[in-house]
């Protein structure tokens, strides 16, 4: 995983943008993702009822897990690109962890 912010690197493999809207300020360009699957991404929804509160974290990861069993297809064909070769799931909030 790594922030859309960051330099890719030729060790990145496939990159793979997981976020539901396009990152603030980054150009496709510079983004240098192969393929953008905002299905993957947490639902805006969901993105707003977290807030970034780390006290909401184990609900969040509950809640998203529970939207990505709905979203198999997305889903399976990520992890085929996994299976392919080296994968980096992209991503653009400010926290790293």
């Amino acid at each position: 995983m790594k922030r859309v912010y960051a330099e890719p690197e030729e060790s990145d493999g496939t990159r793979v943008l997981v976020d539901r809207v396009w990152p603030r300020g980054v150009s496709k360009a510079r983004a240098a993702v192969d393929e953008w699957m905002p299905e993957i991404g947490p639902s805006t929804g969901l993105r707003q009822w977290f807030g970034h509160d780390p006290e909401r974290w184990d609900e969040f990861v509950r809640r998203y897990e529970s939207e990505l069993e709905r979203a198999s297809g997305p889903v399976e064909a990520l992890l085929g690109r996994a299976a392919a070769g080296p994968l980096t799931l992209v991503y653009s909030a400010r926290d790293e962890e």
